[in-house]
């Protein structure tokens, strides 16, 4: 575990991250459904249907959902939008980004019985020899959708009933907030670890926990936020594949004053398989982002502080900072003996858990995340 803390005179310079009021600026979303920041999709194709529905009305909630090659999980992904429980007006906007396979067939047969019971579906997308990548495809579905709400959905994925309509809840008691839930991993015995973190973290380390290797405290499929916040925001990175949009969004978010709240109710199949979009983000791209988050949000506020960890990512996490900071580091501090007593910086391998020692440690200083430390795990 490596961790950054404020030394003794620097505490008093703590608490960036805390929620502020963060107002929105003035966005053209609820009389216009598209955000002028992300522009007319191009080579999209609509149904006649969805234009009209986009022209003429506007719905609660609009269910926002990138297709790429999909049709191995649609079926259970659409079936949880037809069963979901909210009972204002919801539409489905799915945007194709050049799948090959059998997605749209699946889409359209479902578009029929989504639409049956009331939830309008448009259908957007381009037929290029390659994707353009995630963070495109969310754009320009959020840009063909109404919704005064956005409620992100992966395509691998699946809703619980209550998803929506509890979420939708939140949203209106938490405006500049981005909404998340607990989630179920299938495979349940995959990356354990990460979603017991995911579940468990408490409201305040949802902004105190946000430079962690995990990425967003709220995982991307399970965002839920408000069209006016989110055109405030920006639109997602459309670089591609390798670029973390979801993590660049939420710095973005986080930035402008924006909160995070969690449902504490399990309300999303999340699944890992090695397919999934994550896979192509290297770890070496997420450290980078991260160290220039923090160093952004936390170190530029502190005159010095101490690395908790003299291992292996303690010495890396060093390596990263910028010279300014670099010089700002008074210590190393670590409970392994054999990792200080030296008292001098080295470059040697070692293992970094501590079987709780650490954080039995850190409590016994009564010191505060947020204020007199960040994890940097």
């Amino acid at each position: 575990m490596a961790d950054a803390a404020a030394a003794p005179q620097a505490r008093s310079a703590g608490g960036p991250l805390r929620e502020g009021p963060g107002a929105p600026a003035t966005c053209p979303c609820p009389a216009a459904p598209t955000c002028p920041e992300l522009g007319a999709p191009p080579r999209q194709r609509r149904s006649p249907l969805g234009a009209a529905i986009r022209e003429d009305c506007r719905n609660q909630v609009s269910v926002i959902l990138p297709v790429h090659n999909s049709e191995s999980w649609l079926d259970g992904c659409l079936k949880s939008v037809l069963e979901q429980d909210f009972q204002g007006t919801m539409e489905l906007s799915v945007f194709n980004d050049a799948s090959k396979d059998n997605s749209i067939s699946i889409v359209e047969k479902w578009k029929i019985k989504l639409e049956d019971v009331g939830i309008q579906v448009i259908i957007g997308g381009h037929d290029s020899p390659q994707p353009q990548g995630v963070g495109f495809a969310k754009n320009q579905a959020v840009v063909q959708s109404s919704g005064f709400y956005l409620c992100f959905l992966d395509s691998d994925d699946v809703m619980m009933p209550q998803r929506v309509r509890l979420q939708y809840e939140a949203a209106i008691q938490h405006p500049n907030s981005i909404i998340g839930c607990q989630v179920k991993r299938e495979p349940l015995e995959s990356t354990e670890r990460y979603t017991r973190w995911i579940n468990n973290l408490t409201q305040g380390q949802l902004l105190t926990q946000v430079f962690t290797s995990h990425g967003p405290t709220v995982i991307m499929p399970t965002w839920f936020c408000s069209r006016e916040w989110f055109c405030h925001v920006g639109k997602f990175d459309e670089g591609g594949k390798g670029i973390p949009e979801d993590l660049l969004f939420f710095y973005k978010h986080v930035q402008k004053g924006g909160g995070v709240f969690r449902v504490d109710q399990c309300l999303l199949l999340y699944r890992y398989h090695p397919q999934a979009a994550t896979h192509s983000v290297l770890e070496e791209t997420i450290w980078n982002h991260r160290v220039r988050f923090l160093e952004d949000r936390v170190l530029k506020h502190w005159a010095s502080f101490t690395i908790w960890n003299a291992g292996k990512q303690g010495r890396k996490l060093y390596r990263s900072l910028s010279p300014a900071n670099q010089r700002k580091v008074a210590a190393f501090c670590d409970v392994d003996r054999n990792k200080i007593v030296k008292g001098f910086y080295t470059y040697e391998e070692s293992e970094d858990l501590t079987g709780g020692v650490f954080e039995k440690n850190l409590n016994e200083l009564n010191l505060k995340e947020g204020l007199d430390y960040y994890h940097f795990n």
